[in-house]
């Protein structure tokens, strides 16, 4: 891509619009629209997630319940303050966006990411009851004018393996696919409500000689 600022944060989703425009904020007159978008896996699994719209990209008035679009953008994320801590938010800013007739054959293609980073936390490496190796990443990505996405990430098996050696500031690139998972949020023994978790799921992930840290 000829855009220097996304060679480090890539992503290519193609879904349904699962939901309407909400208005999210304003930047210099220009309104942003969050819009939910599902997007199949090939075990059967829908995915549902949230992709940010300028209303310079779409008519967001329009209801494209039901489209099939394909986009490109950025997995960015912020903080948002609840109660007495910050909240990880992440959506896909989108920077490009075109409807499609028909979905994808291969649902591989439908959902692509990739990252160039730095460990900003050290990795958590686990084996579930059954033995599989898993590892959680969190991964800081560079934006321009000192700005940093932090991107949760997991990897299995070797990737895992991997992950679990790496120190906090190692430079690393990820490819893989953006995923949901649902959670259970605990405020005490009798108040709960299941959340939704966003994250990478890893299939590529190689160390990365030299770079600055974030």
């Amino acid at each position: 891509m000829s855009d220097k600022r996304m060679e480090n944060n890539r992503v290519n989703v193609t879904g349904k619009i699962h939901s309407g425009f909400r208005y999210s904020h304003q930047v210099l007159g220009e309104r942003f629209y969050l819009v939910d978008i599902a997007v199949s896996r090939e075990s059967g699994y829908t995915d549902i997630m949230p992709f940010m719209f300028s209303d310079k990209l779409l008519d967001v008035s329009q209801d494209c319940t039901g489209v099939m679009v394909n986009v490109t953008g950025q997995f960015r994320s912020y903080n948002r303050h609840e109660e007495t801590k910050n909240r990880l938010v992440l959506s896909v800013f989108v920077q490009e966006a075109e409807f499609l007739e028909e979905e994808p054959g291969n649902d591989r293609e439908s959902n692509r990411i990739f990252l160039e980073g730095f460990i900003c936390k050290e990795p958590v490496y686990r084996k579930t009851p059954l033995g599989r190796q898993i590892a959680d990443i969190l991964l800081a990505v560079n934006r321009p004018y000192g700005k940093s996405d932090y991107i949760p990430c997991i990897a299995w098996g070797r990737n895992a393996r991997f992950a679990g050696r790496l120190e906090v500031g190692t430079a690393v690139r990820i490819q893989g696919r953006i995923q949901s998972r649902e959670y259970m949020k605990w405020f005490s023994q009798e108040k709960a409500e299941v959340r939704v978790a966003y994250e990478v799921s890893v299939s590529v992930m190689e160390q990365k000689a030299g770079g600055d840290k974030p």
